[in-house]
């Protein structure tokens, strides 16, 4: 196995959403590369901008308040896993489809996502990590959380 240079961590606001970047960066250490970061906002109104449109962190003449709150948040879990704002994405758009465009484009060799193993009817509706697992072109990693 080769190690991996180029390192996608998906993240959500949750305590999971934690637990993932964490575990990343610790993968991100011991194989010396590169960590990259994404959140895909699915869940806040979008305003006339297209999907997979890069979100600019550096503006605030953005008037809508929840993507405010989202560019908050963040911005601190990027800090605090000392990613490089040239590694940071924040996008509008269908979670599993720009996290596998992001790490096509980046040339990404493992994406980390978090994954509940639900089973039942919630495996039949699907999750963003069995649909990264099923369209990546790169290795997918999926942590484990319990509930």
């Amino acid at each position: 196995m080769s190690s991996y240079q180029n390192i996608l961590v998906a993240v959500d606001f949750s305590d999971y959403g934690q637990k993932v970047a964490l575990k990343a960066k610790q993968l991100a250490e011991q194989f010396n590369a590169s960590l990259n970061i994404i959140h895909v906002l699915d869940n806040i109104p979008m305003p006339d901008t297209p999907y997979g449109m890069l979100i600019p962190l550096d503006t605030t003449d953005l008037t809508n308040e929840l993507l405010e709150v989202e560019k908050e948040k963040f911005k601190s879990i990027c800090d605090q896993l000392s990613i490089d704002v040239t590694r940071r994405r924040l996008v509008w758009g269908e979670p599993q489809n720009e996290i596998t465009q992001t790490a096509s484009k980046e040339n990404i060799d493992l994406i980390v996502v978090g994954s509940h193993g639900r089973h039942g009817l919630a495996v039949l509706m699907g999750s963003t990590a069995k649909d990264v697992l099923y369209h990546a072109e790169c290795d997918v990693l999926a942590v484990h959380l319990q509930d």
